[in-house]
Formats: C-alpha cells, sequence, structure tokens
C-alpha cells in the first residue's frame, strides 16, 4: 500500500471523526458521504515509491500527469536565459507530490500570491498563485514552478534555500487539480511530447546532448 503524504492527513482524520460521529449517533446513512470523501482523500494524497533512473545527464518529471505544453522560451523572471520549458497538467486523480528533476542545490523558492483560473491555460502560468524554487545542478540553474489552479488553492514546498535535492527526491505537493512548469537548459534533448503521460521521479522528460 502506497504512503500518504504528511499533508493529508489532517484531510484524512477530520473526515473519518465526521464518518464515526455521523454513524454513532443514529444516522448511518448520512455517514456514506464523509466515508466516501475520507476514501477519496486517501486516494488523493497517496504517496507512492518510484524507480528513480540512475543514468546520468538526464531531468526527470517532477510531477505525475500529462503534458500540456513543450517549448523553447526566454525564461526572464528567474534564470534570465533561453530555456526549453515543460507544463504538466495534474487533475484531481493523479498522485500530486512533486520530487526534484535533477541533483543540486536550492537557490532561491519564492512564493507568489495570484488568482485561481484553471491549471492548463496559458494565463494560468502567468497569473496563478505559485511557488518557484531555482536549483543550482551540474548543468545550471533549473527553474520548477508549482501553480494553484481552480481547484487547488494551496501549494506546499518543503524545501528552503540551501538544501540538496537529490534526482527524484519528493519536495512538495500541490493540493486537488493544479499545474507544474519546469524550466531546463535549451540544450537539453526533449524525450517527452505533447499528451503523454508522465510519473513523477521516474518518467525521463530530458537528456543533455
Amino acid at each position: 500500500m502506497a504512503k500518504i503524504a504528511d499533508e493529508g492527513y489532517p484531510y484524512i482524520v477530520g473526515l473519518a471523526v465526521i464518518t464515526a460521529f455521523t454513524y454513532i449517533t443514529g444516522k448511518p446513512w448520512m455517514a456514506s458521504l464523509p466515508l466516501l470523501l475520507t476514501l477519496f482523500m486517501v486516494f488523493f494524497f497517496r504517496d507512492p515509491e518510484r524507480e528513480i533512473p540512475d543514468k546520468a545527464d538526464l531531468f526527470v518529471s517532477p510531477a505525475d500527469g500529462k503534458i500540456i505544453v513543450i517549448k523553447d522560451i526566454f525564461e526572464k523572471d528567474y534564470l534570465k536565459a533561453d530555456t526549453k520549458q515543460i507544463s504538466i497538467f495534474m487533475s484531481p486523480l493523479n498522485v500530486h507530490v512533486n520530487r526534484a528533476p535533477c541533483d543540486g542545490i536550492v537557490k532561491s523558492v519564492k512564493h507568489t500570491p495570484g488568482g485561481f483560473k484553471a491549471a492548463y491555460t496559458d494565463e494560468a502560468a502567468i497569473t496563478n498563485e505559485n511557488i518557484a524554487m531555482v536549483i543550482e545542478g551540474k548543468y545550471g540553474s533549473i527553474l520548477v514552478r508549482q501553480i494553484a489552479g481552480y481547484l487547488a488553492r494551496r501549494a506546499v514546498c518543503r524545501v528552503k534555500t540551501g538544501d540538496n535535492l537529490k534526482r527524484g527526491e519528493r519536495y512538495g505537493i500541490i493540493k486537488f487539480s493544479s499545474r507544474l512548469d519546469v524550466y531546463l537548459p535549451k540544450e537539453t534533448d526533449i524525450k517527452v511530447k505533447l499528451g503523454d503521460r508522465v510519473k513523477a521521479g521516474e518518467t525521463i522528460i530530458g537528456v543533455i546532448k
């Protein structure tokens, strides 16, 4: 059985208490709804182990979900460099634990307040609440940005500036449907295509040429 992300326990325990209270007060039929919500929270906050690729010079997906953007872009806010952007949309059915795409030292973590547009839209990448993390690795700086969506109202980044991360290591979570953008060096050979389904820490999304 997959472990549960720590951020899920308040939801799971709270709903379990409501389920039990409703049942023992003589309304078992009313307990079905909080019971279903409890089971969904257990499913949503699951945190399965992953097989992390051990080959050199590659980047793994930082999130589970569907590839919705692949493009060359000048990242002007943090890296100030030409990059390859890959965006991943996470539906409520995906695992929402985020993992580091590569080894490196956390150079910065910045939370930016914003709106809650649908995470799959281009506008969401610009205006939505997000947490941007820059990792300084073997091939320079990598930007990973957790973006809140219409349902996701909170992203959690568990690391801070100066922390060391290993490829595939858990570093955060976004609660409910959301999006994650990763900006890789421009010389990266992208190994995924639009519409592909990827797994955090396991799917190779790019290789340095």
